[in-house]
């Protein structure tokens, strides 16, 4: 009987101190969900810095939307890096989910692009000016138009902007409202396009080198479309996720965005 008691206290004291190990393992081990690209290249560089300071960064890749976001609020992933906070609002209010954004990274910019014109003051009365024709893209593309001012929206509109609010268009420009995904198809037939960063990228142009003029970093839909970091409620103070917002938001990555995109993925920090 002691024999199998002695064996009994062996085996929970060798259980405990796996346990133990695992635990220690597990709160220097950051977890995170993120799309293939920018957001997992980009956390690559974030795993080196994190190394420095003792945490190893473990990379998972989805293509989707809504995995990232269900692995974080059910604790499989300890953060994710793929959206912006308009998208992460509505999912919170659709799934029921309580996540949180601790940081914004970057942002991929809206550019004007030359269509039959080659810059804004070539435009001429009665000119077309291609542009998004869902919510958030359309409003996007308006504010970058009025940065420019090529139109004026009525005051305090913002990311909610749709062609109904524009109060000024001197040279009576007609405002084409498409499919996001088809603009850059027909550059040919309107004398400017408006084009979001992935779709501009797919088509073979670079905000950074093509566009006529872009977003600015201090722009309010840069700030709102940026692409942030983000963790379950209560988790935002936890040591691993503020060394994780460290090494996102260093230096090195900063250097890493700049050199690699071309202006097609910017810094926001």
């Amino acid at each position: 009987m002691k024999k199998i008691t002695a064996i009994i206290l062996t085996l929970v004291l060798a259980l405990s101190l796996f346990a133990g190990c695992g635990n220690n393992t597990d709160e220097n081990t950051i977890t995170i969900a993120a799309s293939p690209t920018p957001h997992a290249e980009i956390l690559e560089i974030a795993k080196q810095e994190l190394a420095k300071e003792g945490y190893t960064l473990v990379i998972k890749t989805f293509n989707d939307y809504v995995v990232p976001n269900t692995a974080t609020e059910d604790g499989e992933v300890d953060a994710n890096y793929f959206q912006h906070q308009p998208y992460l609002t509505t999912f919170n209010a659709e799934q029921g989910t309580h996540l949180v954004s601790v940081a914004a990274i970057h942002y991929e910019p809206f550019g004007i692009y030359p269509g039959s014109k080659d810059a804004i003051a070539d435009l001429a009365s009665g000119d077309k000016i291609a542009i998004p024709n869902d919510g958030s893209n359309r409003a996007r593309a308006l504010l970058l138009l009025e940065a420019q001012g090529i139109i004026k929206l009525k005051d305090g509109v913002g990311v909610e902007a749709t062609v109904l609010d524009i109060a000024e268009n001197k040279l009576n420009l007609e405002i084409v409202e498409m499919e996001a995904a088809q603009i850059a198809n027909v550059r040919d037939s309107v004398a400017l396009a408006v084009i979001n960063g992935n779709y501009a990228l797919s088509a073979g142009l670079n905000a950074g080198k093509d566009a006529i003029a872009t977003e600015d970093a201090a722009s309010v839909a840069a700030q709102t479309y940026a692409n942030i970091l983000v963790v379950k409620e209560g988790n935002e103070n936890s040591e691993k996720i503020q060394a994780l917002v460290k090494a996102l938001t260093s230096q090195a990555v900063k250097d890493f965005i700049n050199s690699t995109y071309d202006g097609a993925v910017v810094p926001i920090f």
